[in-house]
């Protein structure tokens, strides 16, 4: 019985080698008969180009100016799915700012000169300038797997002007118009408060005083309503801070366009290339409100002083008509959540019950300081004109008029080359208004108007001048 169990043990033994041996061999017959390709991996791609530098004039536009070319990188799989994608950087910044075309199955492709155009003016270059741009290609499967990176080619640039969406000025000057500026609606405008300066034949840009919530327009020609720069559609959300502009653009009812809603300075940039305008906040002013019974009592609707810098000091100039108590308070907004009365002896105090009080009818130039709680009023008897001219001599004003429905005041003096002016209260130089920078605005104690070393040359011959004083803090004028 042991040497049958023994045969059936050797009998299970060799049936599991011979198994084991006819499956290993199955196995190796399998791999012998269906073995998987090996694939050679591709190779860098050498890129050349048609040209070394592209200057193509306006008239080339649809012209082609570049091929590149480069070589098979080799990948094993059926080239007409091989990716390749161009790019195209200024030289310097390693290609993190490319502009990339992709194309698939070609070892070559053509730029036309509107595209070369379109990405160096997408980089911001200038017209006309000479940029060395790096280019490159890189391979790859369709899927991205495998890049190869070409070597990298300089070529020089220059891009072309293009004809501007926009027709820009043939006068070569632009005028702000409008609600929102210092010299409203009235045509001819300030200067130089309210020009442009043209950066060049296609852009103008300029830093403006603009009235919270007011509109405004483009002229080309100051005093001339017969052309305008407008936009289609000023209730577009967000247009206050940029967007397209036209030529006469858009209905008389919607086409100027909207000033942004705080009273402040703004650098406004007009696009004529693009058709496209932007405003950028510069410096936002305070406002002081100023209710009272001369206008009923309704901070939404008062008159304000305005703070420049925004640092607490306010002053402004209003008008008190006859006929009510001339008492008033100051508000820091258009309602009575935050006013100021007042606490006798020139000071102010915060929610105080009583009423500031001016003496009598008449037109006031009003301080208001609320950091140290104090404010003054200075009845304005008359501005004058005071200056080098003939008629002064530095020694007396020519009287101007007060014009009570805009807040102007206007009077005529006679120039001759070189002379030089300034304006003047009350026949006193307690409250002298002067120019700050040439830049149109006046503040007190600031530099004559005419001085060219510092502003300009005021024009020998009579002229019609105009002092605004209808602003929040912010005064200018207009030589006619």
């Amino acid at each position: 019985m042991l040497i049958m169990k023994n045969i059936f043990k050797l009998f299970l033994l060799a049936t599991g080698i011979l198994f084991i041996y006819s499956s290993c061999s199955k196995v190796d017959n399998l791999h012998k008969v269906d073995a998987l390709p090996v694939y050679q991996q591709g190779v860098s791609p050498v890129l050349s180009s048609s040209v070394s530098a592209i200057a193509p004039a306006v008239g080339d536009s649809d012209n082609a100016v570049v091929t590149f070319t480069w070589t098979n990188p080799k990948y094993a799989n059926d080239s007409a799915t091989t990716k390749y994608v161009i790019q195209i950087d200024s030289t310097g910044r390693d290609f993190l700012h490319a502009v990339s075309t992709t194309v698939t199955g070609t070892l070559s492709h053509t730029y036309l000169a509107k595209e070369i155009n379109n990405i160096l003016l997408g980089f911001g270059f200038a017209y006309n300038t000479p940029y060395d741009m790096d280019v490159r290609v890189i391979s790859s499967y369709a899927n991205n797997n495998e890049q190869y990176v070409s070597n990298v080619l300089k070529i020089n640039m220059k891009a072309y002007v293009t004809p501007p969406k926009v027709i820009p000025p043939s006068s070569n000057a632009l005028f702000l118009v409008g609600a929102a500026t210092a010299g409203g609606w009235g045509n001819p405008v300030p200067t130089p408060a309210q020009q442009f300066k043209r950066l060049d034949s296609v852009t103008y840009q300029g830093t403006f005083f603009l009235n919270g919530g007011g509109q405004y327009l483009m002229l080309p020609v100051n005093g001339n309503w017969d052309h305008k720069y407008a936009v289609d559609d000023n209730t577009i959300p967000g247009l206050s801070a940029g967007g397209d502009f036209g030529f006469n653009a858009g209905s008389s009812y919607n086409a100027n366009f909207p000033g942004p809603a705080t009273t402040g300075m703004y650098k406004i940039t007009a696009d004529f290339q693009h058709g496209k305008f932007s405003v950028v906040p510069v410096g936002v002013y305070g406002l002081l409100y100023v209710p009272g019974d001369y206008q009923g009592w309704a901070p939404a609707t008062a008159p304000q002083l305005g703070s420049f810098s925004n640092d607490g000091n306010f002053d402004g100039y209003i008008n008190f008509p006859a006929g009510g108590t001339f008492e008033f308070k100051f508000t820091t907004g258009p309602n009575w959540d935050h006013a100021f009365g007042d606490g006798g002896n020139g000071t102010l105090v915060p929610g105080g019950p009583n009423n500031l009080k001016v003496p009598g009818a008449g037109y006031y130039h009003l301080t208001a300081n609320t950091v140290d709680n104090k404010w003054s009023a200075t009845k304005i008897t008359t501005w004058g004109l005071i200056g080098s001219f003939a008629a002064s001599n530095w020694n007396s004003d020519v009287a101007m008029t007060y014009s009570a429905t805009d807040n102007k005041w206007t009077g005529t003096i006679t120039t001759a080359a070189g002379d030089q002016f300034k304006f003047r209260a009350n026949n006193d130089w307690g409250i002298n208004l002067g120019e700050k920078d040439g830049t149109g605005r006046l503040v007190n104690n600031g530099d004559n108007i005419g001085d060219a070393s510092k502003n300009y040359a005021v024009p020998a011959g009579t002229h019609k001048i105009t002092l605004f004083l209808n602003n929040s803090g912010y005064y200018t004028y207009l030589i006619e």
